[in-house]
């Protein structure tokens, strides 16, 4: 078998990526090591920054998410018994998009199948070889036949315990990595949200999150130890614990119910440099992850596919070859710049210990942020999403 780009990983980045070349006309093959259905169940971010919803109008799969999708103007910090709203579009002129990664993903799914492009599901032993020469390729067992996929080049979309990465010799890559002392405590309800936006708390107990997937849909968080137990959480006691960490105005409007799903993801940020390595591109999780305070993981990915997409153009429709070298120094870059804004977020809004003094500290520089024009601007220029940059 032959393509020009073997894209292995079938979640929204490795899907968008091949959409995008599809469109330009350059055969692209998806090899995924899940089902379709598995990759539909898992559970993401709902936060789409603006660029990532003008890719995927490009990209031809935005019609569902521009007629069901929520844009939001804005979101609010809950400190100190305060709510105070950070107006995004008022400071930026655009909106965020709230529509869920499971969406994002089916849609994807969707154009791919029209489009007519091939997706191996299911595929064993999934292993890249040969990418530092002019000849690489990928084996793989799918419905228990041997192949061999030949290409041009490799995106690793496989995230973070992926194959690409584990590819690549020891020597030739450095990680960098944090890894946060608490964990986010989730749960999806199938309740009204208690706001029109989203509300990131800091509260002496620790930190909360109110999100939200549609109308009917509530996404909550509240931080908890690393080693916690969801079995140690019954439903009366996080909606209490919730209640707890929001305002009282706030935590009265909430509505509770039956919760659909819950669970408890550790929070950790890292980096591996370089991105590229010979004919073989690391992309999204592959190659890097934030902490959620931010919503920053999905839409980060979106921005290593959108110079991935630029570059594979260049190269492949217009032979300029010398662009391959710039894709890690051009995601690097923007990556670095979302890291610490997640880092910045996370370190605002948490508890990290009893200390007092470390407590007034962060109050003092979130009154600090949200009273300043200058600070909401900063925020809300992260938060929307920091410009992608052009290859040309």
């Amino acid at each position: 078998m032959k393509t020009q780009v073997a894209i292995i990983g079938a979640g929204p980045s490795g899907l968008l990526l091949g959409q995008l070349l599809s469109q330009q006309g350059i055969d692209n093959v998806i090899i995924e090591n899940r089902s379709a259905e598995y990759v539909l169940s898992r559970i993401r971010a709902g936060v789409l920054e603006a660029g990532t919803v003008e890719l995927l109008r490009e990209a031809g799969a935005g019609a569902r998410m521009d007629r069901e999708g929520h844009p939001h103007g804005g979101f609010a910090f809950s400190f100190d018994g305060r709510l105070e709203r950070i107006d995004v579009h008022a400071l930026t002129g655009k909106n965020v998009m709230v529509y869920g990664q499971t969406e994002v993903t089916r849609d994807l799914m969707d154009a791919r199948t029209a489009a007519g492009s091939t997706t191996y599901y299911e595929a064993q032993d999934v292993q890249p070889h040969d990418f530092y020469s002019d000849k690489p390729r990928i084996t793989f067992v799918h419905e228990g036949q041997e192949n061999t996929l030949e290409c041009a080049y490799i995106a690793g979309c496989d995230g973070y315990h992926g194959v690409a990465r584990k590819s690549v010799p020891a020597d030739a890559i450095k990680t960098l990595e944090r890894v946060y002392p608490f964990g986010w405590l989730g749960v999806l309800s199938q309740t009204p949200p208690v706001t029109d936006e989203l509300i990131y708390a800091n509260h002496e107990r620790g930190f909360a999150l109110c999100s939200m997937r549609n109308p009917t849909l509530s996404r909550y968080y509240v931080q908890c130890t690393t080693d916690d137990k969801v079995e140690n959480w019954s439903d009366q006691r996080f909606w209490d614990e919730l209640r707890t960490r929001l305002p009282a105005d706030v935590a009265a409007d909430l509505v509770t119910g039956p919760t659909i799903e819950k669970s408890i993801a550790p929070l950790r940020s890292f980096v591996a440099e370089p991105m590229t390595f010979g004919r073989l591109f690391l992309v999204g999780d592959a190659a890097h992850i934030v902490p959620p305070t931010g919503a920053k993981g999905l839409n980060l990915a979106v921005s290593d596919v959108a110079v991935l997409y630029q570059i594979l153009r260049g190269v492949l429709l217009d032979g300029r070859t010398e662009l391959v070298a710039r894709y890690s120094e051009v995601c690097l870059r923007r990556i670095w710049k979302a890291e610490r804004f997640s880092w910045w977020m996370t370190s605002l809004l948490h508890k990290f210990s009893e200390d007092p003094f470390s407590q007034r500290m962060q109050l003092a520089e979130l009154d600090y942020y949200t009273s300043s024009v200058a600070g909401r601007t900063t925020i809300a220029e992260n938060y929307i999403g920091l410009p992608i940059e052009s290859i040309d």
